[in-house]
């Protein structure tokens, strides 16, 4: 049996994990730093409970960990999940070993 590796089986479950169009405005949120789910929660106009749910999506997929801060966990991306262009990192490539996603960041 020949060795996979592309690691299909992590690829297609953090592909997966971004399948959901809220996760990826979640891990767009979050390329800009750390944030507790109710700062998710009002950036995104959406209901606590459900921005919890997707990132526990995400941090099964191990595209987000989390941090206790006082009485606050909060969230960041993994390192080295967002790659810039060049020298700089401009943090628009989703680099997840098998393949890289391009999420533009907004103008402004």
């Amino acid at each position: 049996m020949a060795k996979d590796l592309f690691q299909s089986n992590h690829c297609a479950e953090q592909l997966k994990a971004l399948s959901e169009p809220l996760r990826l405005r979640i891990v767009s949120e979050l390329r800009d730093g750390p944030k507790s789910v109710s700062d998710l929660a009002e950036r995104l106009k959406v209901e606590l409970v459900t921005v919890s749910h997707h990132l526990q999506i995400l941090r099964n997929a191990k595209l987000v960990k989390t941090e206790r801060k006082g009485r606050f966990i909060v969230y960041s991306l993994h390192d080295d999940v967002f790659h810039g262009g060049g020298s700089g990192r401009s943090r628009e490539h989703l680099d997840l070993g098998c393949c890289r996603l391009e999420i533009p960041k907004e103008p402004g």
